[in-house]
């Protein structure tokens, strides 16, 4: 596997890879993370994704010589979480081909993420996600080494504030 620097142009293959993970989320009766209607379709949710490929950091993960899974970074987060009061990377998307699911896709690009915040002089690592349901992507990102910091929610959507310490260098 192989992470490239993507950017804009990568746009429709975030926005695939989205449309990829709702069916595959709805088909197993969980709907209420994104929903069970592709993000493709959703004005609102195509503007954010291209916001995000031309406003973040795009790292972009090949393997078989095409993309299995993106992030995107920043060094601040959302407009929905507060700032950490200290320099961090904040990993604003992270999703993985369903094509490649199981294959270490998302923990080789978390491993960048810390790669590049200690590069950076920054010793936090955060994300949020979806803290509902079942709580599958919650544990995710426990295994992952990160701990659940705060409990929040945007409208009626539940989110979970993640976060980890990493070594900043020098």
């Amino acid at each position: 596997m192989e992470i490239r620097k993507g950017g804009p142009d990568d746009a429709p293959v975030i926005m695939a890879m989205l449309d990829g993970a709702v069916a595959w989320l709805a088909s197993d009766g969980r709907t209420g993370q994104w929903g069970a209607e592709p993000w493709s379709g959703d004005p609102r949710r195509v503007d954010r994704i291209a916001g995000i490929a031309r406003d973040d950091e795009i790292l972009v993960a090949e393997a078989d010589g095409r993309p299995a899974g993106v992030m995107a970074v920043a060094p601040r987060p959302p407009s929905y979480i507060g700032e950490a009061g200290e320099p961090e990377l904040y990993i604003t998307l992270l999703v993985t081909d369903r094509a490649f699911a199981g294959r270490g896709v998302g923990s080789t690009l978390i491993g960048e993420a810390k790669r590049l915040a200690r590069a950076r002089g920054a010793g936090l690592l955060r994300v949020d996600c979806y803290g509902g349901g079942d709580g599958r992507l919650v544990e995710y990102y426990r295994r992952q080494g990160f701990e659940t910091v705060a409990e929040f929610e945007v409208g009626d959507w539940p989110g979970r504030l993640l976060a980890q310490r990493v070594d900043a260098a020098g």
